[in-house]
């Protein structure tokens, strides 16, 4: 799983969430940001209001919570999630000697390697460099 302070990087960046079913998360709240929730039909559901997007909380598994403003959340993209985020612009994941793993990239035309101890933080990382890449473009 990506990392949580790789996770907010990426929220930083730019990168939004719009919560389906099976998607993680944790709540930015003191006590409560080390607990992974997920978006299930039968516990957490999604709903859309005109004021923004609330998830809310059913059953007794997490019966101190009615809701939470998706402000509140942080969402943990899968490694799927995110290699699907890096689309056209992905080229590879590899393993390393060192049990590392690298993910390259097409940015600026060119191969971009990005590494880390885990697959999903390779992935982020690709994506959170090419997020800014795009915010740079559109500044």
């Amino acid at each position: 799983m990506i990392s949580t302070d790789l996770a907010r990087d990426l929220a930083l960046a730019g990168l939004r969430w719009h919560p389906a079913p099976g998607d993680r998360f944790t709540l930015e709240a003191e006590d409560l940001d080390e607990v992974v929730y997920t978006v299930s039909e039968l516990t957490i559901e999604v709903h859309e209001y005109p004021t923004g997007t609330i998830l809310g909380f059913n059953g007794t598994t997490e019966w101190a919570l009615d809701s939470v403003d998706m402000d509140q959340t942080l969402w943990l993209p899968s490694e799927e999630q995110l290699r699907a985020l890096l689309g056209a612009t992905f080229r590879s994941l590899a393993r390393t000697d060192s049990d590392d793993y690298v993910v390259t990239i097409t940015l600026h035309g060119e191969p971009a390697e990005f590494r880390a101890d885990a697959a999903p933080d390779a992935y982020g990382q690709a994506l959170h460099s090419l997020i800014s890449a795009a915010s740079a473009v559109d500044a």
